[in-house]
């Protein structure tokens, strides 16, 4: 196992900067964006309201329509499998006098809404459900109020919602959390020329009159890049080296995770760009050890966790993972999915409310698994199947579409 790769661009990143350069006055320039079915679903909901977005490409220029230039949609708003798209986007509805359906597919409609549309709702705008707190959902947007809201948890997306519609509505917006998660929104509104504070676990926007337009270098996904993390430290030999990933720290757990259960990762360059911290990572063939998840670090490592219930797997040592009940509602209930699947290949894996474990056993894994749908839990058993000994076959590999198109293609080049 020998390579270089650079693998695609961040997703988070690659939504936001549609979304932030559609509400911005000016063009804006992207470079690096993601082309994945997730992205196109945002890119293609902005042009149901409105936006001038040029079909995705290496370098695209976005012709900002300002903070409160969209339009009422002809159509219901398709967002396929993303979440990300449905709750941003609910956000940037509910800020502006109209009204909009969201639909997605079987996967997204059983995906929870109601933790974006409770605070909405406080600010003022009104919601209907057709099935449960799933899609379809209709967001009729108003003149919004301020909000100083209490998440109780740890949701990147509805810190995200309830910025942009403050954004949008021009009200000033406080968000605090029970640990801080990923802050690209945040990170990305202040280049822009925002006035957004940050303060341990709380996020403040203050109103302003309208976005600048930026220059946006997408870096390569973390959550993308961990899946190469977890096959050099799985490999018999060799190393690799991930190119111009993002090192936000709200996206390092993983990698935090893998150094403390023996991987040999070295950060071997280092810049800034947008806001975020990028670099190139170096990471070589390791003996892993056990470990322990507790909640406070899952918010950093969400994305990671079936992957790195597989590294275990695959490196035959214990694993423990609690505090991650959220895992039950993203695209499959992954902690069942996974657990489900390992033991489906012969590892010895066992769930819990909030997680799972994996025991250790040294064995070789062999047999199909079916990964619902869900890309990342196809990935990661993609990696368990080209590690030494074992024998895996993923049913639907094509779902990975969703984030990492050329996966399939990149794991095949760097595995001898």
């Amino acid at each position: 196992m020998s390579g270089t790769i650079r693998v695609p661009g961040d997703k988070s990143i690659s939504h936001r900067s549609l979304i932030l350069a559609s509400l911005a006055t000016g063009e804006s320039r992207i470079r690096g964006i993601l082309d994945s079915e997730d992205v196109r679903a945002t890119a293609g909901v902005l042009r149901s309201l409105g936006a001038a977005i040029p079909p995705l490409a290496g370098e695209m220029r976005v012709k900002g329509a300002g903070i409160r230039g969209l339009r009422p949609p002809r159509t219901a708003l398709e967002c396929a499998n993303s979440g990300t798209t449905t709750r941003l986007l609910a956000g940037v509805v509910a800020a502006h006098p109209f009204s909009a359906r969201f639909e997605g597919d079987a996967s997204l409609s059983r995906r929870p809404m109601m933790r974006v549309a409770e605070p909405l709702t406080y600010m003022g705008a009104k919601f209907d459900f057709e099935n449960g707190d799933g899609l379809p959902m209709t967001v009729h947007g108003v003149d919004l109020r301020s909000i100083d809201w209490d998440t109780h948890a740890s949701s990147a997306q509805v810190k995200s919602a309830i910025l942009l519609a403050g954004l949008v509505a021009g009200v000033e917006v406080r968000v605090t959390e029970k640990s801080p998660s990923r802050d690209h929104t945040e990170r990305m509104l202040r280049a822009m020329g925002a006035d957004v504070e940050n303060d341990g676990n709380q996020v403040c926007l203050r109103p302003l009159r309208g976005l600048s337009a930026i220059e946006i270098d997408v870096p390569a996904d973390p959550s993308s890049a961990a899946f190469f993390v977890a096959l050099a430290s799985l490999a018999a030999d060799g190393e690799l080296v991930l190119t111009d990933v993002c090192l936000n720290p709200t996206r390092t757990g993983f990698l935090d995770a893998m150094v403390r259960m023996g991987a040999k990762i070295e950060k071997i360059s280092s810049a800034n760009s947008g806001g975020e911290e990028i670099g190139s990572l170096r990471v070589a063939a390791a003996r892993l050890r056990s470990a322990r998840i507790t909640e406070a670090e899952v918010p950093s490592l969400i994305d990671e966790l079936p992957l790195l219930a597989c590294t275990a797997a695959g490196a035959g040592v214990e694993l423990e993972i609690t505090g991650a009940a959220e895992l039950r509602v993203k695209e499959s209930d992954r902690i069942s999915v996974v657990v489900q699947n390992l033991r489906a290949v012969g590892a010895n894996a066992e769930e819990l409310p909030d997680g799972l474990r994996v025991h250790a056993s040294r064995r070789e894994l062999s047999g199909t698994i079916d990964p619902r749908g869900d890309h990342r839990i196809a990935m990661a058993f993609g990696i368990l199947s080209a590690t030494t000994g074992n024998r895996i076959n993923v049913s639907n590999p094509e779902c990975v579409a969703v984030s990492y198109p050329r996966f399939w293609e990149d794991l095949r080049r760097v595995v001898a």
